[in-house]
């Protein structure tokens, strides 16, 4: 399970040192696509299996599946990693995230997010978490 958030930044080429806490559950190639609200999803292998293999089940037929599909696919790139445990970040990857020097890794589970630090300090504010508390209760959720 991947958990904690560490800093780091992306060098001049787009080099990003992995935190050795996650390497282990990494491997030494792994899957960097897409995500949700603005920062990359990094998956192992099994995990990315996994997650492709729910994605090829969905009807196709719909609209938003394509463009479901289409978005997590697309920006799929298979990494690995250097003798200093550093991972090249794919440029239209840093672009769509906006990563250029202060990243933000956080562990979520089974993946992991890569964040710019600008957007992730946005992000976690966690202004609002009493409120979501509330909904997760009514999914089942509680603390």
């Amino acid at each position: 399970m991947f958990m904690g958030q560490y800093n780091h930044t992306v060098d001049t080429k787009g080099r990003l040192i992995v935190p050795a806490k996650y390497r282990e559950s990494l491997g030494n190639d792994f899957v960097v696509t897409k995500g949700l609200d603005g920062c990359l999803f990094v998956y192992p292998n099994l995990e990315w299996e996994a997650f492709a293999a729910k994605l090829k089940e969905l009807p196709m037929t719909k609209r938003d599946t394509r463009s479901f599909v289409r978005f997590f696919l697309s920006g799929a790139a298979s990494v690995e990693l250097d003798k200093q445990g550093r991972i090249l970040l794919p440029p239209h990857l840093r672009e769509f995230a906006g990563l250029e020097k202060d990243v933000v890794l956080i562990g979520i589970s089974n993946r992991i997010e890569i964040w710019s630090k600008d957007k992730w300090e946005e992000e976690a504010a966690f202004d609002d978490m009493d409120d979501i508390a509330e909904r997760m209760a009514d999914l089942g959720v509680e603390l």
